[in-house]
């Protein structure tokens, strides 16, 4: 393959990260799409991103299916290669885009995982707080399921986006959209007592960057860095299962709709742009519903 597909793909890298202002998780998610696409193109002796034919994207397709990837996975492949090509028309080093005529999966449909209210209680209770690490994990954990926030909107938060006098949370959402978010006494509590103490433990003299999650070394807790921690969070408290960061905003969806909230109201505390992809909570709830109708109720 000539040189030209990296210098292509580090362009792309850059204009994710300065003109779309991606996660570095998304980011790395692209990165390693679009790699896994340029070893087919090695595979298939195809030397130039230009030389792509639709046909070689249909192979490459069955390849994948081969693997007995998910179609969410595999829309996951088409919907990156198809914005990797776009870029590349853009910039005038494709001439066109054998990506385009490819269509997406549709996506099973699977209700959003999330804790139940018992659950979410033995993880909370698993939380020790007598070191400044388990005082941060504290406060994140509460700060995460009390505001439904995603991963990366977390990352994002300085200190002066917290009022403590309003109990509210200046979130910096997806495509550069703030919006403010309200959080209960139990996250008002724990960042206000980690915010005090751990946090400047954390940061052992150092600069201060400002930011309100912080690592082991000091520096801004990362996306990657809140996966680990709730994982090793999650495993101290001997629950089964799996977590993922998204299941506690799923969670404060689901728990939001099961106590009366409307829809509205948790579409604009989520940031969803679309009411759309609120509805899928309802699901849930209804099933949770009629799950509870079904185990208790003596003629069910």
């Amino acid at each position: 393959m000539t040189e030209n597909v990296n210098i292509s793909l580090k362009l792309f890298i850059e204009y994710l990260q300065i003109e779309k202002n991606c996660s570095q998780y998304t980011v790395e998610h692209y990165h390693h799409d679009v790699t896994d696409f340029f070893d087919f193109m090695k595979e298939e002796a195809i030397l130039s991103l230009k030389d792509v034919q639709y046909s070689d994207v249909r192979i490459y397709l069955t390849k994948l299916y081969e693997k007995q990837l998910s179609r969410k996975t595999v829309a996951r492949r088409i919907s990156c290669l198809r914005s990797f090509y776009k870029f590349l028309l853009r910039e005038k080093l494709v001439d066109e885009n054998p990506m385009a005529l490819v269509s997406i999966p549709k996506a099973e449909k699977r209700l959003p995982d999330f804790f139940y209210e018992q659950e979410l209680n033995v993880f909370f209770e698993s939380c020790e707080t007598d070191t400044a690490l388990g005082k941060r994990n504290k406060a994140l954990l509460e700060l995460l399921y009390g505001t439904g926030i995603r991963v990366s909107e977390c990352c994002k938060i300085r200190l002066t986006d917290l009022d403590f006098y309003l109990s509210t949370v200046l979130v910096h959402g997806k495509g550069h959209k703030q919006r403010y978010v309200p959080f209960g006494s139990f996250a008002h509590d724990e960042l206000e007592s980690y915010i005090q103490t751990a946090r400047r433990d954390l940061l052992k003299g150092k600069e201060d960057h400002g930011f309100l999650f912080v690592n082991f070394r000091g520096g801004p807790l990362t996306d990657r860095g809140v996966r680990e921690v709730l994982n090793k969070m999650f495993e101290k408290s001997a629950l089964h299962g799996k977590i993922h960061p998204h299941k506690l905003r799923h969670t404060f969806a689901t728990h939001m709709l099961s106590n009366g909230a409307d829809l509205r109201t948790v579409q604009e505390l989520l940031g969803h742009a679309f009411l759309s992809s609120t509805q899928v909570y309802t699901h849930v709830t209804n099933e949770h519903l009629r799950r509870t109708y079904m185990s208790t109720h003596p003629r069910a």
